[in-house]
């Protein structure tokens, strides 16, 4: 239970800190780029932060994507994969209510940092941008915590969240960058609109990306421990 309950609040934290920088700072692809910034970092120095503080108990997945790649190369059981999936969500529901609750205390603000297509995106376009970003995210994850691939896990938790800034400046101007469905499932339930019609593409893109992932590691992946 005690890896879960760190699933929990590592994923509390994430979408905590990463969507509540994204609200304020008013993340605007087109006309707030020191935003898109701000809010690339707020995500990845989540993702260290919590690599280092929970990494030890549950892996530090915080991330249903990563949780699919991880089952697919076998590295969970399919209890634990579900397990984490649940209290992925149920702890991005807690970042996301603690954020609509600070949100509605403060004139001027609005949102909870929920993802939706862009200006001038259409739902393919979002739709592919989450799988290749997705793709590339948990293909990092994969290798860099693979025990097969020598040292680089000793330095998984700062190339996964460098690796997760570089998606974000990337893929915010197309979907405001999700490649996690547990970090787009809760703020768009408390924001509705279109995130909420939306949604399925954040949740359907980043699991055919982390399978896709998946795929690509097991070609690549070393036999033996260098």
């Amino acid at each position: 239970m005690k890896k879960y309950l760190a699933e929990m609040v590592g994923t509390m934290v994430l979408v905590l800190m990463g969507c509540g920088v994204a609200v304020s700072l008013g993340c605007d692809p087109v006309n707030n780029i020191p935003a898109v910034v701000g809010t690339a970092l707020a995500f990845g120095l989540a993702v260290v932060a919590m690599a280092y503080t929970i990494g030890g108990i549950s892996g530090c997945h915080i991330n249903p994507a990563i949780t699919l790649g991880c089952f697919l190369t076998k590295r969970i059981s399919a209890k634990d994969c579900a397990m984490y999936m649940i209290f992925q969500v149920i702890g991005a529901f807690i970042g996301s209510a603690i954020l609509f609750l600070l949100v509605g205390n403060v004139g001027g603000m609005e949102g909870t940092g929920a993802n939706d297509l862009q200006e001038g995106v259409n739902t393919w376009g979002g739709l592919l941008a989450e799988i290749f970003f997705t793709c590339v995210f948990v293909l990092v994850v994969l290798g860099a915590t693979a025990k097969t691939n020598g040292a680089t896990n000793n330095f998984a938790g700062l190339a996964i969240g460098l690796s997760l800034v570089l998606v974000h400046l990337v893929c915010i101007r197309y979907t405001g960058t999700s490649v996690n469905p547990a970090r787009s499932i809760a703020p768009a339930v408390f924001q509705g609109g279109t995130a909420l019609l939306n949604l399925w593409i954040f949740i359907v893109g980043p699991f055919v990306g982390a399978a896709l992932a998946a795929i690509i590691w097991k070609i690549v992946e070393p036999k033996e421990e260098k």
